[in-house]
């Protein structure tokens, strides 16, 4: 690769051609202030913050897709670079609400930040001079996911993450100049639309203009109610990752301290949303057995990321047959919560609420489903993200560095490093597989480690010999690389056996419910948590799990039962584009 040299603030350096100022001023430990820019993803050049100064040329230049040339002579620091940028920023700021202490961005806001580096301290300009939105234009219409426009720097990074990694382009630039406004299209709200809740849209919003939906006041209010028994589960992801709002490297195993927060904040009893995902492994191992013995829909797709679910049922709907028909972890757990549990407690099922932490807005979605109350009741009340559990903890002054270790609550708290492993992409694949091949085979693996399933490559494959069979697999992650999957199917080119998909970049480790920032390096040493997480636990195969064993014998009889398929199976159903308005007749809808 052909290179070239240039001098940026006095300092000489050699890159590759193509290199941008940008990347080319990184090499040399200068870091030039973006807003729009984000590394692969977006880059535009629309917000021109991250100007600078190239001798010889007529006007500044945006760094982000500016190209180095041999000889160039950059300066990123200039009086003139200096006066450009904060004036662009104090017209930013001109049309922003002051609403810094009410956001939910407050403290962890690209905007703020720079605000504060570039020393503003008056924004010289009318505000509201130019954008229209108002506080009515705030589309909270979605059970995940609350858009406001007002907030809003166009940027465009939602837009990029929505089309160019999920696929979906739910929301985009709408009307023109100081009207322009990031929505879904016609005048529709995020409900309305294919939107699959996912949230990545929310974690890279530099601003407030895009967050989760706050359900932590109905947490509360459960929890001051002395008639309810609050009972809440975390899922894998959320403990190699709440410890990140409390200042610790991504990645930390916060298991034991996540548990005694929780107990602390009044939760009635923790249960662990792991104990259902070795349910998950028994319940959909038998069912691939079952088809792969008995001429069933091949290839088999994970159905536990309620994103994927949402965003096959709007793209694939013909394809619907080939999803396994378990439940998803949380929503298995959460029918176990208000069926079996009750049992167990001598409590009466109208009185628990049912609360659970995940890394994940769509599970907000999913838990609000029509097909999950088959319990009787709605199997979990309130789905609260990493980043709303962390604010709870800040609220009641819990302080996680002196929190002890604690474990979870029995009946449902006891799980293997199978489960955990569910939060990383490949993960789920790989504890069917440690399950799948020891009840097939009834032999011991050698090896439990199924590494050609694992790491952060856009789609993975791999052939594994189980008895007589080879077990053809595949693992997707992100929207846009399981519909290069989906596609195959429906050219009938995919002889696999078995797909794992997972809605987000990394698993659900990198969930729309995360710390912010989620970036790759962030996301691998979560990931490296959890596999670390897997190792140190005595129990690595779901079907090892004595709690697992006892609930089968003390209830559910066996995978695929009766009972089981009632509890903990479910069906999915076809979505238009946009969702049909009332009284349209069926059919009418558009697609």
């Amino acid at each position: 690769m052909a290179t070239v040299t240039l001098t940026i603030d006095n300092q000489k350096v050699e890159v590759e051609q193509g290199t941008t100022i940008l990347e080319a001023a990184k090499l040399i430990g200068i870091e030039i202030p973006t807003l729009c820019y984000m590394k692969d993803i977006n880059a535009i050049g629309a917000c021109r913050i991250c100007v600078v100064e190239v001798q010889g040329a007529r006007a500044l230049q945006a760094a982000c897709v500016c190209p180095v040339a041999e000889g160039m002579v950059v300066k990123t620091n200039s009086e003139l670079v200096r006066k450009s940028r904060k004036l662009t920023l104090e017209l930013i700021l001109s049309d922003h609400p002051a609403e810094c202490l009410t956001c939910l961005r407050n403290t962890n806001c690209e905007l703020q930040d720079l605000a504060e580096a570039f020393g503003i301290k008056e924004v010289r300009f009318t505000r509201g001079a130019a954008k229209s939105a108002t506080i009515d234009d705030i589309d909270d219409s979605a059970p995940s996911i609350v858009r406001d426009p007002r907030k809003c720097v166009l940027c465009r990074r939602c837009v990029a993450v929505c089309e160019k990694i999920q696929g979906v382009k739910a929301i985009g630039p709408v009307n023109r100049g100081f009207e322009t406004t990031i929505a879904p299209p016609f005048g529709k709200q995020l409900i309305d639309v294919n939107c699959a809740m996912c949230g990545q849209c929310t974690l890279v919003c530099p601003t407030g203009a895009i967050v989760e939906k706050d359900d932590t006041a109905k947490v509360w209010a459960a929890l001051a109610d002395e008639n309810k028994h609050v009972v809440v589960q975390t899922a894998p992801a959320v403990r190699v990752a709440i410890a990140e709002e409390f200042g610790m490297e991504p990645g930390t195993i916060s298991t034991g301290k996540m548990v005694a927060a929780l107990r602390r904040l009044g939760f009635d009893k923790v249960f662990d949303t792991d104990f259902s995902a070795d349910l998950t492994i028994m319940e959909e191992g038998t069912e691939l057995i079952d088809r792969v013995t008995n001429g069933g829909v091949l290839p088999m797709i994970t159905s536990c990321s309620p994103g994927w679910i949402k965003y096959i049922e709007h793209y694939y709907p013909d394809l619907l047959p080939h999803l396994s028909t378990c439940k998803s972890p949380q929503q298995m757990l959460g029918a176990l919560i208000k069926a079996y549990y009750p049992q167990k407690a001598g409590i009466a099922a109208e009185n628990i609420y049912s609360v659970s932490i995940m890394p994940c807005t769509a599970k907000k979605f999913e838990c609000q489903r029509d097909e999950m109350y088959d319990s009787g009741y709605q199997d979990v009340d309130v789905v609260l993200t990493t980043r709303e559990l962390a604010r709870m903890c800040r609220n009641a002054g819990i302080n996680w560095d002196t929190l002890p270790e604690e474990d979870y609550d029995d009946p449902l708290g006891l799980s293997t490093g199978a489960a955990v492993i569910f939060g990383a992409t490949g993960g789920v694949m790989e504890a069917a597989l440690r399950t799948a091949y020891e009840l097939i085979t009834n032999e011991t693996l050698e090896d439990i480690n199924f590494t050609a399933v694992r790491g952060m490559e856009g789609i993975k494959e791999a052939t594994v010999k189980v008895g007589d069979l080879d077990v053809k697999v595949a693992v997707a992650h992100t929207l846009g690389n399981a519909r290069k999957l989906l596609d195959l199917i429906r050219q009938g080119k995919a002889d696999y056996h078995f797909i794992e998909v997972m809605c987000c970049p990394g698993g659900c480790i990198g969930g729309g419910g995360q710390p912010i920032p989620t970036n790759l390096e962030v996301r691998l040493a979560r990931i490296a948590g959890i596999y670390k997480a897997d190792e140190e636990l005595p129990l690595r195969k779901s079907h090892e799990n004595p709690a697992i064993k006892a609930i089968y014998e003390d209830y559910l009889e066996k995978p695929l039962g009766e009972l089981s398929h009632k509890l903990l199976h479910t069906h999915y159903v076809p979505r238009g584009v946009y969702r049909k308005p009332e009284g349209l007749p069926e059919g009418d809808s558009d697609h």
